[in-house]
């Protein structure tokens, strides 16, 4: 098996920007979020399961899932964030080992997961990254960057899981509350890290 660095975040962390850092450097993606989009898609089971019980109009006029509204009722209580974990995050999962088992084992994986932390899916993992940046931040991000209104992004915040539990869970932090290029130079260095750490070998067995 590939080495698995687990990526993680809260919300507008910074997570893609990283992500495609270390792609840059060589790892293999596997983005949880892609791998959701794909089980969602037009006609998909899942698709079914979420319109009942999140209603027929979270998908629009041809058929795909309108992913700002699933997203607004999903996120609007603690009840409704639990029903979309349970229908989607062992799919998830499961579809997240079989990509990971396709990777030579040469190979570093970056496993881009939200919500590693929240799912227990760091047994997946032999490293885990945490991009820890200040909930200030969060929301001046997407609100400026992705449109949203401030309480939308405070309902997201509040059903990931808290900052001090991500940070527990880290092997290594990478701080983001300056600039892009600040961000970068400091990925740059985390590759530095996995790169020993991979030579080293895991510090975790993955599940089968």
């Amino acid at each position: 098996m590939p080495f698995v660095v687990g990526l993680t975040g809260g919300i507008g962390s910074g997570k893609s920007t990283v992500a495609s850092c270390f792609q840059e450097h060589g790892a293999v993606v596997v983005d949880a979020d892609e791998i959701a989009r794909t089980l969602t898609s037009l006609g998909s089971p899942e698709l079914l399961v979420l319109q009942e019980n999140f209603g027929a109009d979270i998908l629009d006029s041809s058929g795909n899932l309108n992913r700002a509204l699933l997203a607004e009722r999903a996120f609007a209580t603690e009840v409704n964030t639990a029903k979309l974990n349970e229908i989607m995050h062992s799919k998830i999962r499961e579809r997240a080992q079989e990509l990971i088992a396709q990777i030579p084992a040469d190979r570093i994986v970056v496993y881009d997961m939200p919500l590693l932390v929240e799912t227990k899916s760091q047994d997946l993992c032999d490293f885990i990254v945490v991009i820890d940046t200040s909930v200030e931040n969060q929301i001046a991000r997407l609100v400026d960057l992705r449109g949203l209104n401030e309480s939308d992004v405070m309902n997201r915040i509040k059903r990931q899981t808290s900052r001090t539990a991500r940070l527990d869970a880290a092997d290594l932090v990478i701080p983001n509350d300056g600039t892009r290029a600040e961000l970068i130079e400091r990925c740059d260095s985390a590759w530095k890290r996995i790169i020993e750490q991979a030579a080293q070998g895991r510090t975790r067995s993955l599940s089968p």
